[in-house]
């Protein structure tokens, strides 16, 4: 098998729920718990769950309480480390494609953006359990796993989240172990990336772990290029027998050029949606020196664990960030290619953040009779400072942001300053959040969950450019209900309902205006009901039908971008998905899903004229396997299907279906190193798998190999 790196899992006090969670799964499936796996769990320093292969047995720190998976009552996709390497993937992007539910969207070719079960978003992403929402393309060097949650669920990552969320897991220190490894790889574009993994047992009760990246950015375009270095460093303490501390800094520094993609063929309309325009697939709309974006983060974070009992555990998680984040960009607002016609409009934007989250949670684990209780009461405190500008650029031919000029290939773009602000604000965010839920287990055969989250958000906006101040405070409860039969000890069948809010200034919070004070948050309600089943021990079958309603929705105006559309909107689906280990040597990750996004409420001329969601593919289907020959060879062969989708909301672009073809060679050169070849696109597949608007259009990448040799010693 691939070499998996050390991961976090458990001390013997705070790994004895999570640890009695995997065995009480593992012996359900027939199978017995092995003394060598928990002698390995008692190495790691912090609980952040446990996976087997490809398949994860618990997500601790993202539902905060040790429930095997296969006992929460929500869809869950979770990308081990393991299979992230398997894949050579490198970028949160990349492990989102082969999620049922998820797309990716373009992100204006400066952040990560995704669209989970219809809900598009900027922000639901989270690390450690706590949240992550600045703009940036997030790295995985140090991580364990990633886990995706699928519909709204305010009690456990409070506002936002309309679809779900992303939450990364990273490593930590091993307690009785020391190693050093690393990896080194490149791609037939010329992009490379080189990453380390140190750690170092200093006693019993101390151990350091040091995770570092550094990349260089290269693709199929006319022009890309930049780089990213990160570095992290981890201290993890065990105090006494019943407490852990663990305290983490990382840095971030990600320069790159800014690619919005290609424009629409003119012409579109709803009965007759045109297509990306054609012959212009390496084509870069922009300016080299002007299309650039910049982030510097610090991020530093402390954990602290405490047993009081075996059955009464207590951890906080404190979290500050300064994030420095500046974008520039000319891009493509229409086209008119056969004309020789061409139309970029332009602006740059920074912003400046520091974030400051306190998060505490109490569980509580009893049995009493046929009746047990797993009792979760937390809290959570956030401070969030932000300051952003925003300059619209002058075009010395029009005298506006927007220039229309002959079209060559590469452009000749008319001389642009950025002369005045357009937008200057300094916002303050404060919230405060309480929640409590109990899942009670009803016997053998029912488990209840039953909670509530109680929110107070307060935005305070300085508008120096309006020369006004503005402020609102919501504040919302949102509940969790929870019903999961078993007929098995090792099948749950459920239905579930859950509730988020998100709060008039949006994902990012950076303006207010008077008419946004005076609005309710918008609203989510998920309705859910699905299966899951361990069929074995390692190897977990899952499916779920939904439906997820938003109420007081906004959308971008296609016609005025400059201005937003108040909608709501329906989504219903279904998803499934199969994980782990089919027989010795064969893993597998599969799944599917099928969405449904339209308008809700919307009347044009007195008649409902409800248009599709833009950007939420109707099918989404990933498929990838690894076979291991022997204890040297293995092969890997993936599959992705999307079907076709629109652009945006006006329904008048359509991105194309497509299925892409992905394969790797894996090769244990010695007992310490490996080499692989991950192929990626082996058809040469001409795609177009995301996009920002109706003229900011996402080329894929034709076939690409890439290169890596990793190492452990």
């Amino acid at each position: 098998m691939a070499m998996v790196w050390a991961g976090a899992v458990a001390l013997p006090a705070a790994a004895t729920e999570a640890t009695a969670v995997a065995a009480a799964a593992a012996d359900a499936a027939g199978t017995e718990a092995v003394d060598a796996e928990s002698d390995a769990d008692r190495r790691e320093i912090i609980v952040t769950g446990r996976n087997e292969g490809y398949l994860a047995l618990d997500i601790v720190r993202a539902s905060k309480t040790p429930t095997s998976l296969v006992d929460i009552p929500q869809a869950i996709s979770v990308y081990t480390r393991e299979q992230i390497e398997d894949q050579a993937l490198q970028d949160l992007a990349d492990v989102l494609r082969y999620t049922p539910g998820v797309s990716t969207n373009q992100g204006e070719g400066h952040r990560d953006q995704i669209s989970i079960r219809g809900q598009d978003t900027t922000a639901d992403f989270f690390v450690d359990g706590i949240r992550d929402d600045v703009q940036y393309y997030r790295p995985l060097y140090n991580l364990e796993r990633v886990e995706v949650l699928k519909g709204s669920n305010a009690l456990l990552f409070g506002r936002g989240g309309g679809g779900g969320v992303v939450n990364r897991v990273t490593k930590t220190p091993v307690l009785d172990e020391t190693f050093y490894g690393g990896s080194a790889s490149v791609d037939s574009f010329g992009a490379f990336a080189l990453t380390s993994d140190i750690n170092a047992a200093l006693g019993e009760s101390v151990g350091l772990r040091l995770n570092a990246m550094y990349e260089e950015f290269d693709n199929h375009r006319d022009v890309f290029e930049g780089n990213r270095i990160a570095i992290n460093p981890t201290a993890g303490f065990r105090i006494g027998e019943k407490s852990r501390l663990v305290l983490s800094y990382e840095y971030v520094d990600d320069d790159r050029i800014v690619d919005r993609g290609i424009p629409a063929a003119t012409g579109g309309t709803v009965a007759n949606p045109a297509g990306p325009v054609r012959g212009f697939y390496r084509t870069f709309f922009g300016s080299p020196e002007l299309n650039t974006t910049t982030l510097e983060a610090h991020i530093l974070r402390g954990r602290f664990e405490h047993d009081f009992t075996d059955n009464l555990r207590y951890d906080m998680t404190v979290q500050y960030a300064d994030f420095d984040k500046a974008y520039s960009n000319l891009f493509a607002a229409a086209s008119n290619l056969a004309a020789g016609r061409v139309t970029l409009d332009s602006y740059r934007d920074a912003t400046r953040r520091e974030n400051f989250f306190v998060q505490g949670n109490l569980v509580w684990t009893e049995q009493t009779g046929a009746i047990s209780h797993t009792l979760l009461a937390g809290y959570e405190y956030g401070d969030q400072r932000s300051a952003n500008s925003r300059q619209n650029g002058r075009f010395a031919t029009s005298g506006t942001n927007i220039a229309t000029f002959a079209f060559t290939d590469p452009l000749v773009i008319p001389a642009i300053t950025f002369p005045v602000n357009n937008r200057n604000t300094v916002s303050d965010v404060t919230f405060y959040s309480v929640y409590l839920q109990d899942q009670i287990g009803l016997g053998d055969h029912f488990d209840v969950v039953l909670g509530a989250r109680y929110d107070r958000f307060e935005i305070d906006v300085n508008d120096i450019q309006a020369g006004r101040q503005l402020s609102r405070t919501d504040t919302e409860w949102s509940p969790r209900v929870g019903l999961i039969f078993k007929p098995l000890e090792q099948v749950s069948i459920y239905a579930s309902y859950t509730k988020t809010f998100l709060p008039r200034s949006g994902d990012q919070f950076l303006t207010l205006t008077p008419a946004q004070a005076t609005l309710a948050p918008e609203a989510f309600d998920n309705y859910e009901f699905g299966a899951k089943w361990d069929i074995a021990a390692n190897l977990r079958v899952s499916a779920a039908v939904f439906q997820l309603d938003r109420e007081n929705g906004v959308v971008v105006d296609p016609a005025n971008p400059a201005n937003s559309l108040i909608t709501g909107s329906r989504t219903r689906g279904f998803e499934a998905q199969l994980t782990g280990q089919v027989m010795p040597g064969w893993q597998v990750n599969a799944g599917y899903s099928y969405l449904d996004a339209d308008e809700r409420g919307r009347v044009v001329a007195g008649a409902v004229a409800n248009r599709a969601i833009g950007q939420v593919p109707r099918h989404l289907a990933s498929l990838w396997n690894r076979y291991d020959v022997n204890d040297r060879l293995g092969f890997g062969l993936g599959v992705t299907h999307q079907a076709s989708q629109f652009a945006s909301i006006s329904n008048i672009v359509r991105l194309p279906a497509f299925t892409r073809v992905d394969a790797a060679v894996f090769f244990k050169l010695t007992d310490q190193i490996e080499a692989q070849v991950n192929v990626e696109n082996l058809f040469d597949e001409r795609y177009f798998p995301a996009s920002h608007n109706d003229n900011n259009i996402t080329t894929g990448e034709p076939v690409n190999a890439r290169f890596t040799v990793r190492a452990r010693f």
